[in-house]
């Protein structure tokens, strides 16, 4: 096979794997008349725990609803502080603002993205109610300790788990070491339900919670109900609800999950082995033996004198159908409405800036064989060379 002919095959970023399971699992909800409130949703949520070996998960219409329905009935609104990594997708900051609160912004550590915890607790204060945790591309963050920083200033912790199911710190899978953990489902995630969510939690008051917020307020689910159509809304809430078609691919999806990790754990360590070939480039990963990545991309990080180079490396691999992103394209504080009501300070986020001024990701989805691997490698390392030694 030659490798450098591929302009009809196209490599995608991501790219959802779906099946006539997923086909007909959706045509049988659709055949049923039950579109909502139904026994998919709740067959879904009990696989998901069991996967994760959480005592309680609960579907949601997205990650971010997730963490914005868990800042909503912990009580955090106008006037708390919320501690957020710097280097993450702007949901990450978006739900403590929804929810009235201000984000604290906290650098990362250059070597796989996660936050500082050597900054994390000097952002503490008086007004400080919760840290929300990000595990980067995947890489569980320090979790113990993270965890004893929250236990000793009796803060809320909350784990943002978009890019880390099937990841584990210590043996236990991410969610599960603060008060909740919020996945995502969207297309390029590890499985998706075309939008959507799960929040997992090990306390059944913040289940409860989280269950009656979800879903308007409302004290009784359609299959709870004695006498159809009464019910009372006992607090308030939000409509943040996945449907039973989702709930149907997501099944489907989760019984492929373990062949999708394999699969993206191998596609990883092929790519990096190959692309090691080139000593400047940084790639972001974590090598403790007591973290179990979830692999979700590649994020190589260009040596600064590069760095003018990267948007031309971008678009000469896409001309080679070799899809990319950017995670993320800026810290989050340097996004503009952030940095519009808040101000910003490079000298705070300065491993934050190197990887998203810096970074390229490539894919290492199990839509990839072993030559698309090898194709990707090759042509990254060619296209980046090619700019050795040109400054300008």
């Amino acid at each position: 096979m030659n490798f450098f002919k591929r302009k009809k095959n196209k490599l995608p970023f991501g790219k959802p794997l779906v099946d006539n399971r997923e086909i007909i699992s959706v045509a049988n909800v659709l055949k049923s008349g039950i579109y909502a409130h139904g026994p998919i949703l709740s067959k879904f949520e009990n696989e998901f725990a069991k996967f994760t070996k959480s005592p309680f998960a609960t579907t949601v219409s997205s990650c971010t609803a997730g963490m914005h329905l868990f800042y909503f009935s912990m009580g955090i609104g106008t006037g708390d502080e919320v501690i957020v990594p710097a280097q993450t997708h702007t949901a990450t900051a978006h739900a403590v603002e929804l929810s009235g609160a201000k984000p604290i912004f906290v650098d990362c550590y250059l070597r796989d993205g996660n936050i500082d915890t050597s900054i994390l607790e000097k952002k503490i204060n008086k007004k400080t109610k919760a840290i929300c945790i990000v595990h980067f591309l995947g890489v569980p963050a320090e979790m113990s300790k993270i965890k004893t920083i929250a236990k000793k200033r009796k803060l809320l912790l909350l784990e943002d788990c978009a890019l880390s199911l099937g990841a584990t710190y210590n043996g236990k899978h991410t969610g599960l070491f603060g008060d909740a953990g919020v996945f995502s489902f969207y297309p390029a995630k590890h499985i998706t339900t075309g939008e959507g969510g799960m929040l997992i939690t090990k306390k059944k008051e913040i289940y409860n919670k989280i269950k009656i917020a979800k879903s308007l307020g409302i004290n009784k689910s359609f299959l709870e109900r004695s006498t159809p159509g009464f019910y009372d809304a006992s607090d308030l809430g939000f409509n943040y609800r996945m449907n039973e078609i989702q709930a149907a691919i997501g099944l489907q999806q989760l019984k492929k999950i373990k062949f999708f990790l394999k699969t993206r754990k191998k596609n990883f360590n092929y790519l990096k082995k190959a692309l090691s070939k080139n000593k400047d480039i940084l790639i972001l990963d974590s090598t403790k033996n007591n973290v179990k990545s979830s692999h979700y991309c590649m994020n190589l990080v260009l040596p600064i004198y590069l760095s003018k180079k990267r948007t031309k490396i971008i678009k000469d691999l896409n001309k080679e159908n070799i899809g990319t992103s950017i995670y993320y394209p800026q810290p989050v504080p340097r996004m503009s409405y952030y940095k519009k009501k808040y101000g910003y300070n490079s000298k705070n986020f300065k491993n934050s800036e190197a990887i998203s001024d810096r970074t390229i990701s490539l894919p290492v989805g199990p839509h990839l064989r072993k030559n698309d691997l090898k194709y990707i490698a090759l042509k990254t390392l060619k296209i980046i060379n090619k700019f050795y030694g040109k400054q300008n």
